[in-house]
């Protein structure tokens, strides 16, 4: 340290350490359970969900049971795909408590292509990209008080989907 002007002067390298650390003990405690909305503890990745062929397989391991179609969830998706690797869609819902929502895709190697956690209080309005191999029906299904919901809508794919 040197002394300037009767004043105590810190050199700018531990001034700069010491914003530093107080940055990161502030980082430390939002990380440590004051951010509501990280996954909880006992919310489990659905692995094998992922790695059925068939969209009642995927349905059944994710929630198990079957789901009813609904005019209470819509579905938006091209009518005609130019590339399958990029295929927009989106869904949302006006039921509700909906606890969770999923996208799945038929003809695709691996029906389910997307899965979310829906936390209470959130709108349920999910948008996406998806891959698809080829022309096919993509679905959501949407959870809400303990019921599943779908809709669906056949996507025609003109070029390059993931099947190649």
């Amino acid at each position: 340290m040197t002394k300037t002007n009767d004043r105590l002067a810190l050199p700018r390298r531990v001034i700069l350490q010491g914003v530093a650390s107080v940055a990161l003990v502030g980082l430390g405690k939002i990380a440590s359970g004051a951010a509501p909305a990280f996954a909880a503890a006992n919310d489990k990745y659905p692995e094998e969900a992922f790695k059925q062929k068939t969209v009642d397989d995927a349905i059944k391991l994710l929630y198990g049971k079957t789901a009813e179609k609904s005019d209470k969830v819509r579905l938006d998706a091209p009518e005609i795909a130019e590339n399958g690797a990029v295929v927009p869609i989106s869904a949302s819902s006006t039921l509700d408590g909906v606890t969770s929502l999923a996208f799945l895709v038929a003809e695709n190697p691996n029906a389910l292509v997307a899965s979310y956690r829906i936390p209470a209080g959130t709108m349920p309005s999910v948008a996406n990209r998806i891959k698809m191999a080829k022309t096919s029906n993509v679905i959501v299904v949407v959870e809400a008080g303990g019921k599943l919901f779908s809709a669906s809508k056949e996507v025609k794919v003109t070029v390059g989907g993931c099947g190649g």
